[in-house]
């Protein structure tokens, strides 16, 4: 891919993280190890980083997946996703801490976890196979006021976490656990329901005998009209049935466990480790070309232990959390023009992102003869970063209505 149009299309990454911020999985913890997720910019990196979750390198808006498409292979794990290359392990009757970058507060709606064999090696496996079983499923909360408490309140209110438990009683082998958070929050018209499903693939141990022979494929979980799914969320009082499956048997337990959802020890994990980043990338900038490893012990990092600079500046670029950027800024001494605090993610992306660069995709994208607005002429000297997002956004909006964009087909995603 040429340098400019790559700039442009991490750039794109940024903003839509940024604008959009209906946010990514960006790892778990399980057992007390820390297994990073994928990101965006894996496809930017020589060669990608070797994770367990899996990728959904078309998805660079972190859009959605609308009832239409409830038959379609996108609707399992999002949009053209490809399975992971690790594992996450995991106890059976243990707990899995998923952590997501952000979630908008006005995206309401239920969190749901299904879990799937893959009846040997998941990360070749074909997705459109796989025979999902509910084992978690929480809704609505409390409809005391419109448009409720729900299941992404308590999430948010988690540090943007959600722990699902898996059951005691799954075999030991190979699984993959789609996770799911269903927007309700325009859900009261045909395909206004956005669901963001994420995959995971896990490799369970113990003593469990039920490995799961049956289920739900996929693309036969939900249907536009399931009352779960065409809901208006803006009526009181509220009833709420979670779609899909039945939640698996033995499992009932699981609705009451996660809808009382409290802060996990992931987000003081994700702290030190972009922290511990950040700091190094500071001492030396040079740190930041440097190559991801390919490892398994670069991405299944022990909780509050660091991981290499570049591996955690790519999960700070694309991980729109104040809470992971207000860590870093109160962890770090920094040099000259650099701030101190961190008002928002934009204001604090410098800190990972040097001048020098910035400027490099500035000179870059001056070059440009485009008719986008705002401005396509040079950019003018002391531009600061939120001017270069909204030039930058005004480029990316014309490459994809001029469809150059990766994601022409599902250009509806972005609507927030």
């Amino acid at each position: 891919m040429p340098p400019l149009k790559a700039s442009i299309r991490l750039g794109a990454i940024l903003l839509g993280t940024r604008v959009v911020a209906h946010g990514i999985v960006t790892g778990v913890v399980s057992g007390g190890t820390y297994y990073q997720g994928y990101s965006p910019s894996f496809q930017f990196a020589n060669p990608i980083p070797q994770v367990a979750g899996w990728s959904s390198p078309e998805d660079l808006s972190l859009g959605f997946i609308d009832p239409s498409n409830y038959t379609a292979p996108d609707i399992i794990c999002h949009l053209g996703s490809i399975p992971g290359a690790t594992y996450a392990t995991v106890a059976a009757g243990g707990t899995v801490v998923l952590q997501w970058s952000v979630w908008p507060s006005s995206h309401h709606g239920p969190v749901i976890d299904y879990l799937a064999n893959c009846n040997g090696d998941c990360t070749g496996v074909d997705k459109t196979t796989l025979l999902f079983n509910k084992i978690d499923g929480v809704g609505l909360i409390s409809d005391t006021t419109a448009p409720g408490v729900w299941a992404s309140d308590q999430l948010i209110s988690a540090n943007n976490s959600w722990t699902v438990t898996i059951p005691a009683t799954i075999a030991p082998g190979s699984y993959v656990l789609r996770h799911e958070i269903i927007a309700l929050h325009s859900a009261e018209n045909a395909n206004g329901a956005q669901n963001y499903p994420q995959c995971v693939n896990l490799k369970v141990t113990g003593t469990g005998t039920d490995s799961l022979p049956s289920g739900t494929l996929g693309t036969s979980l939900y249907t536009p009209t399931d009352p779960g799914i065409l809901f208006n969320i803006y009526t009181t009082p509220l009833s709420y049935s979670v779609p899909g499956p039945a939640l698996l048997v033995g499992n009932a337990q699981a609705t009451s466990a996660a809808a009382s959802q409290t802060p996990a020890p992931f987000a003081n994990a994700t702290s030190t480790l972009v922290a511990s980043a950040v700091a190094s990338a500071v001492a030396s900038p040079s740190s930041l070309t440097a190559t991801p490893s390919t490892s398994a012990s670069a991405v299944a990092t022990p909780v509050g232990s660091s991981t290499t600079a570049t591996e955690a500046v790519f999960a700070s670029l694309t991980s729109a959390s104040p809470t992971t950027y207000t860590a870093v800024a109160s962890s770090l001494s920094v040099p000259g023009s650099m701030s101190s605090t961190a008002a928002s993610p934009a204001d604090s992306l410098p800190s990972a992102c040097p001048n020098s660069a910035l400027t490099t995709i500035q000179k870059k994208a001056s070059t440009l003869n485009t008719d986008a607005s705002p401005p396509d002429t040079p950019l003018p000297s002391g531009l600061t970063l939120n001017e270069f997002f909204a030039w930058l956004q005004g480029v990316a909006a014309n490459m994809f209505r001029d469809g150059q964009g990766p994601s022409v087909k599902h250009a509806r995603a972005v609507r927030l």
